[in-house]
C-alpha cells in the first residue's frame, strides 16, 4: 500500500506541474498524449486503493468564501497534556508498559469526520469544548485526503501545519517588515481560519495524524501502533513515531533530539501515549489532563551572561525596541549576543540594568531570550530621543502593556518603503539589501538619504556584526551598490517613489523626452500632459516632486554617484507606437520575454498580459499550440506572429499595418 501511494503522490505532483505550466504559463512541460496516460493511471489507482488525494488532478475542489466560520461543539472534550522536562519522568511514568513516543507538533489541533469514505466535517480544537468548522479549508490542505477507502464512520485528529521552508518562502515575498509573519504557528493559524480557502490553499497546509478517536468497524487489535499504521493505509500522513518501553526511551528520546537541527517542520517537543488503548482509557483523567498520554518538552539551556547595553531601535511605525546586548554565548550550537526584550513593561519587569547578570536561552530551541535578571540593578534608562531622528519620543500603554515611540513624522525610520523601493529589482536593483536590512542601517544611522545607500562600505565593521549578515553577504552587498552605479534614466526615474509614475509610465515620459535626464527633471506640465497617457493628476504630482527643494537635494547627490547607460537615438524610434502586444510561449531570439516586452516598450508598443480586442498582435512561436491565449486570438481574429516576423519588422523599422 505504501508503494502504490507514493507512486500516486508522484503521478500527482507531475500532473499538477504540467497543469499549472500549461493553464497558467501558456508552457508545455510533456506531450497531451503523455498527460492523458499518467492521468488514466492515476485515475486507476484511484479506484483501486479507495484513497483520493485533496490535491488531485481527478478533483476539483471549489473556492468559497465565507462571511464567518461557524462553531461547534465536540462530542468528547480535548484535554490538554500533562508535562515534563525529563526523561525520567517518562520512564516512571510509563513503567512496564508499552509505548508510542512521537512528535509534538506545534500548529493547529484538527479533528476530522469522514463518513462513507468522504471528509464531511473539519473541526479546529478552539477551547478544547468548542472549536470553528473548516471543513472546506481542510480540503485544500496539501496532503489529506478528501476520499478514502473506509466507508464507516472515521473521526481522527492531528495537526495542521507550515513547514519552516514555506513559511520563510512566504515571508521572504511580504515586503513590508512589520507585516511579516512572525513564526510557522501563527501563520498556520491564520491560514486555517481563512474565510475564502483560496489563501489557504496558497499556503501549503500539511496534516499529520496523531490520534484515532472513532472507527468501529476497523481492525487495530487494541493497539496504538497498528492504529497509527491503519491511518496510514488510509492515505493519512502520520506524526513521525517510534515504540518505546522502558529499556529503550531514552535512546529514543535522544533520537528525536538529534534530529531538530534538520527537521523542516516545527515542534515543540514529544508525545508518549500507552500503546494498550483499554489499559490507557482505564485510567481516566483528571479535570486537566488524560491519563493515557503526556507531553515532554525540551529543557532548555539556558546560559548566565553579562549584559552590556540596551540598544534601541527604531521602526517604521514609530515603535522603538528594547534589545539586549550581551557578552557573547555558546546557546544550541550558535553563538548569541542580543535579544529582543520587545516592550518597556517587561524590561521594568526584569529590572535590566547594564551590567546586570542574565540568563538566556533559545525559546523553542530558535529564538534568543532573556529568561531571567539574576542581580536586578534597576531600570536602564529609557530615551527622551529617537536614537534615528533624534525627535522626542512618548511612553504609551497598550492593552496595559508599555511602548516607547518616536512622535516625529518626519523621522526618517518611518520612510523605509522609499528606501526599499530604491533598491527594487526594476528600479536600482540592488540585491542583498532587503527591507529588513534597510532598517538595521537606518536605525544604526548608517544611512540617511538615499545617495548615502552607495557609501555603505565605509560600515563594514558594523554591517558583518549585524544580525542575519557577515563579511561574505557584505562583500555581495557592496558588489551589487557598485553595479548599480551605472544605470539608466528610466530607473532612476522610477526608483524616486514619484506618486503614479509606475515603471511603464517612467518609461513613457524618459522616451518622450529623448533620456535626457536634464529635460526630464525639468519637465513642465504642459509637456507632459502632451503625453499620450499623462493625465492632470499625475503630470501635477511630477513637477511638484521636481519642484520640492528636499528632492532637488536628493536628486543632486545621487546624481553625483550615478552614471547614465547611453541610449542611441536609433533606439528610441517609435515604430511600434500605439500598437498592444502580447507574448506567450517560449522565444528564442532574446533572452526572455521581459527582453522581448523591453524592446517593445522602447520602440513605442505596449505589451499586456492578456489577449483581448484591444490586442493588435499575438507573439507565439507556435501558431498551432492550444493555449488559451491562441485560442483567445482566433477567436477574436487577432493576428498571431512568431518572432522571425517581429525580427523583421524590427530590422527592417517597418511599422505594422
Amino acid at each position: 500500500m505504501d508503494n502504490k501511494l507514493q507512486i500516486m503522490k508522484d503521478r500527482i505532483e507531475i500532473l499538477n506541474q504540467a497543469a499549472k505550466a500549461y493553464y497558467m504559463e501558456d508552457r508545455e512541460i510533456m506531450p497531451n498524449i503523455e498527460y492523458d496516460r499518467l492521468y488514466d493511471e492515476l485515475v486507476e489507482m484511484e479506484k483501486e486503493t479507495g484513497i483520493v488525494l485533496s490535491n488531485s488532478p481527478t478533483i476539483n475542489v471549489g473556492y468559497e468564501v465565507l462571511s464567518n466560520l461557524p462553531k461547534e461543539r465536540h462530542e468528547k472534550t480535548m484535554l490538554s497534556l500533562d508535562k515534563t522536562k525529563e526523561v525520567s519522568d517518562l520512564k516512571e511514568w510509563l513503567g512496564d508498559q508499552t509505548g508510542v513516543l512521537s512528535w509534538k507538533l506545534d500548529g493547529l489541533t484538527i479533528v476530522l469526520t469522514y463518513e462513507g469514505g468522504n471528509l464531511v466535517k473539519a473541526v479546529t480544537r478552539g477551547s478544547g469544548e468548542i472549536g470553528e468548522v473548516i471543513t472546506n479549508n481542510a480540503k485544500v490542505f496539501k496532503n489529506l485526503p478528501v476520499n478514502i477507502a473506509y466507508k464507516d464512520t472515521l473521526i481522527l485528529r492531528g495537526e495542521a501545519i507550515i513547514r519552516y521552508s514555506d513559511f520563510e518562502k512566504i515571508n521572504s515575498e511580504i515586503e513590508d517588515v512589520d507585516a511579516k509573519y512572525k513564526n510557522p504557528r501563527n501563520l498556520c493559524s491564520g491560514s486555517v481560519r481563512q474565510l475564502n480557502n483560496k489563501i489557504t490553499a496558497e499556503r501549503n497546509v500539511h496534516f499529520f495524524a496523531f490520534s484515532l478517536v472513532k472507527a468501529d468497524y476497523a481492525e487495530y487489535n487494541n493497539s496504538r501502533l497498528a492504529q497509527m499504521k491503519w491511518l496510514k493505509d488510509q492515505g493519512f500522513e502520520v506524526v513521525e513515531f517510534k515504540e518505546v518501553n522502558s529499556e529503550n526511551i531514552e535512546d529514543s528520546v535522544q533520537w528525536f533530539f538529534d534530529r531538530i537541527e534538520g527537521n523542516d517542520f516545527p515542534s515543540d517537543g514529544l508525545v508518549l501515549i500507552f500503546d494498550n488503548i483499554a489499559y490507557g482509557e482505564s485510567l481516566g483523567s483528571t479535570s486537566k489532563f488524560p491519563r493515557d498520554a503526556i507531553a515532554f518538552k525540551w529543557r532548555d539551556e539556558i546560559k548566565e551572561t553579562r549584559l552590556l547595553e540596551i540598544e534601541w531601535s527604531a521602526s517604521r511605525t514609530g515603535l522603538i525596541n528594547p534589545i539586549a546586548i550581551f557578552e557573547p554565548v555558546e546557546l544550541e550550537g550558535t553563538t548569541v549576543s542580543r535579544a529582543s526584550i520587545h516592550n518597556i513593561s517587561i524590561m521594568e519587569g526584569l529590572e535590566l540594568g547594564v551590567g546586570d547578570t542574565v540568563g538566556v536561552y533559545k525559546a523553542n530551541m530558535i529564538i534568543p531570550q532573556i529568561s531571567e535578571n539574576l542581580t536586578r540593578s534597576g531600570m536602564a534608562d529609557i530615551p527622551g530621543h529617537c536614537p534615528v531622528c533624534q525627535g522626542e519620543t512618548e511612553l504609551r500603554q497598550e492593552n496595559g502593556i508599555k511602548f516607547l515611540y518616536c512622535i516625529n513624522d518626519e523621522c526618517l525610520a518611518k520612510q523605509i518603503k522609499s528606501f526599499t523601493h530604491f533598491v527594487s529589482r526594476d528600479a536600482m536593483n540592488i540585491e542583498g539589501l532587503s527591507e529588513a536590512t534597510i532598517e538595521k542601517l537606518i536605525a544604526k544611522g548608517l544611512i540617511k538619504e538615499l545617495a548615502d545607500i552607495f557609501h555603505i562600505d565605509r560600515f563594514k565593521e558594523e554591517i558583518i556584526e549585524m544580525e542575519g549578515l557577515g563579511e561574505k553577504s557584505f562583500n555581495k552587498l557592496v558588489a551589487s551598490v557598485n553595479r548599480a552605479r551605472n544605470t539608466t534614466v528610466v530607473r532612476l526615474l522610477y526608483s524616486l517613489g514619484i506618486p503614479n509614475v509606475g515603471l511603464s509610465t517612467a518609461k513613457l515620459i524618459c522616451r518622450n523626452f529623448k533620456y535626457d535626464w536634464n529635460a526630464i527633471q525639468k519637465a513642465e506640465f504642459s509637456e507632459l500632459i502632451e503625453i499620450n497617457g499623462i493625465g492632470d493628476v499625475m503630470a501635477d504630482a511630477f513637477v511638484r516632486f521636481f519642484a520640492d527643494p528636499k528632492k532637488k537635494i536628493i536628486i543632486e547627490d545621487l546624481l553625483k554617484e550615478l552614471e547614465f547607460e547611453i541610449i542611441e537615438a536609433a533606439q528610441t524610434e517609435q515604430v511600434f507606437e500605439d500598437v498592444v502586444f502580447v507574448i506567450t510561449g517560449s522565444v528564442e531570439q532574446f533572452k526572455n520575454r521581459d527582453e522581448l516586452k523591453e524592446l517593445i516598450e522602447a520602440k513605442g508598443g505596449k505589451v499586456t498580459g492578456s489577449v483581448t480586442s484591444k490586442t493588435n498582435y499575438l507573439i507565439n512561436n507556435d501558431n498551432l499550440s492550444g493555449s488559451s491565449k491562441n485560442k483567445k486570438a482566433k477567436e477574436l481574429g487577432i493576428s498571431i506572429i512568431t518572432e522571425n516576423q517581429f525580427a523583421d519588422w524590427l530590422n527592417n523599422g517597418v511599422r505594422p499595418e
